[in-house]
């Protein structure tokens, strides 16, 4: 009888694994701030009880754009450090 040769799994290289580990908190940061964002201005909204929520809409699209100018500037840095030669 023939020892049966399974076939193994490609596992993924260190490289693969941080920049999962990057882009994951990136997208993390990213929610945080917009979440934050969004109920800043719903808390504003509840205190000035305006029919319109002025500060929800105001404060969720300036955290959107908090959070991409943060992941832009992250992104550059990352592709900075690594086209970087010693």
């Amino acid at each position: 009888m023939a020892p049966s040769k399974e076939k193994e799994k490609p596992r993924p290289d260190r490289d693969t694994i941080a920049a999962f580990a990057r882009y994951s908190s990136l997208a993390f940061q990213m929610f945080v701030i917009i979440a934050l964002g969004a109920f800043g201005g719903m808390g504003l909204d509840k205190i000035v009880r305006w029919k319109f929520p002025v500060f929800t809409f105001i404060l969720t699209i300036l955290a959107v754009i908090i959070a991409v100018y943060h992941a832009i500037k992250d992104l550059i840095g990352l592709t900075g450090k690594k086209n970087r030669k010693p």
